[in-house]
């Protein structure tokens, strides 16, 4: 949130040794909302300040200024306070990848050429590291040479930031593929043991009871891998707070798959097992392995990142599963999905799952370049630290609008 505060004292003083001082303030706070308005999915970009209503904690303020910008120019500007909008612009590209895709290096490739403009700041999140590109980056290289570097960055940080990811992925898969050629006999699982990436091989010759067990420590152990920091999430809206310019996180999520037994073979092994307590309590956890909750508190991120006044993208690539053998494959971003999704909202910014990364960085940077910037000052601020509740709408008008939900007032 970007806040300025105007303190006025007026201080009465006396000669007596016995005087006090006397001390009237005026707290003026002037809060700033980046509005985005849409007619289906086409911005609206001729509106004027007395289109807009504005409400806090659902009362109504006085807009006392609307700016339209377009990627970092004011084309327009209404004011009854003059104001000085700050619109650098501030790109945080996360990549949540545990494999790289070539189609990643498309979206990239739409980024540098179509979004990004010299002057724009450039923040890269891999699985392994951060990288800031240097202001000068359009003078020494080309927009080609960089999508280049960008690419060779992300394939090397996605391979070596997620290997430990991966490999619990192939043990479950392979685990549930020796599972599938144990219970079932030696068919084509077995046959094609030697040749495929999800073999299983390694694990065909443990005795059958101990399988089960091993792929329960494996699940365990890719949920503590994947578990979200809060600590680190609520740092970051901090750190993001306390920047100058217009922040955008475009949130690059690659779909997940869980290898699942098969539930004709689980039900198989259960009959094997129906008298062993530990097999059934094992086989009990795993069937409660449906649906997982998210692991921070959804409400204290979204408020921190609405009150950093950040925009997040959420990209959800929404890729297809490696069809393993014996194996069911079953998708497991529900809890990361919603959350993301409901983040992107609260910070009044875009969120969609393709196939397509390019369709997804397009409709992102489409969401980052024209936008209003309103500003109020709430006349019954009180430096409570409470959350403030910010809606914006159109007057007479059924138009799709995102604002970030609000501020602390702190």
């Amino acid at each position: 949130m970007k806040k300025s505060i105007l303190i006025i004292g007026a201080l009465s003083l006396s000669l007596s040794v016995f005087s006090q001082q006397l001390s009237h303030e005026t707290l003026v706070i002037n809060i700033e909302v980046p509005v985005r308005v849409f007619k289906g999915n086409t911005f609206v970009e001729n509106l004027t300040i007395d289109d807009f209503e504005v409400y806090e904690d659902g009362k109504v303020q006085k807009v006392e200024a609307v700016y339209l910008i377009k990627k970092t120019v004011i084309e327009k500007k209404e004011e009854k306070r003059k104001f000085a909008p700050e619109t650098a612009r501030n790109f945080y590209l996360i990549f949540e990848v545990t494999e790289f895709d070539s189609k990643i290096t498309d979206a990239m490739g739409y980024f540098i050429q179509n979004i990004l403009i010299p002057g724009d700041n450039l923040v890269i999140v891999t699985p392994m590291k951060t990288y800031r590109m240097r202001s000068d980056a359009f003078q020494l290289l080309s927009k080609e040479q960089l999508v280049k570097q960008l690419e060779r960055i992300l394939r090397r940080d996605a391979l070596t930031g997620s290997s430990e990811y991966r490999s619990a992925v192939e043990d479950l898969a392979s685990l549930a593929r020796a599972m599938s050629a144990a219970i079932s006999g030696p068919g084509v699982e077995r046959m094609n043991s030697v040749t495929d990436r999800y073999s299983g091989s390694e694990f065909m010759d443990r005795p059958i009871d101990s399988l089960l067990p091993m792929y329960a420590a494996n699940l365990e152990k890719l949920e503590n891998i994947r578990s979200v920091d809060q600590k680190k999430l609520l740092d970051f809206a901090k750190f993001l707070k306390e920047n100058e310019g217009q922040k955008y996180i475009f949130l690059f999520y690659q779909r997940e798959f869980i290898p699942q037994i098969e539930p004709r073979i689980l039900a198989q092994y259960l009959s094997l097992y129906e008298g062993d307590p530990n097999i059934l309590h094992t086989v009990s956890d795993l069937l409660e392995f449906k649906k997982r909750e998210i692991s921070f508190d959804l409400n204290q991120v979204k408020q921190a990142y609405a009150d950093a006044s950040t925009s997040i993208h959420f990209l959800f690539f929404s890729r297809l599963p490696e069809p393993i053998p014996g194996v069911s494959m079953k998708e497991h971003s529900e809890d990361i999905f919603g959350a993301f999704m409901e983040m992107a909202k609260a910070t009044g910014g875009f969120a969609d799952s393709s196939a397509n990364p390019v369709y997804l960085f397009q409709k992102a940077g489409e969401a980052s370049e024209n936008y209003y910037l309103l500003y109020y000052s709430p006349p019954d601020y009180k430096k409570d630290g409470k959350f403030r509740r910010i809606e914006v709408k159109i007057k007479n008008s059924n138009y799709r609008i995102t604002n970030r939900a609000g501020y602390f007032s702190n």
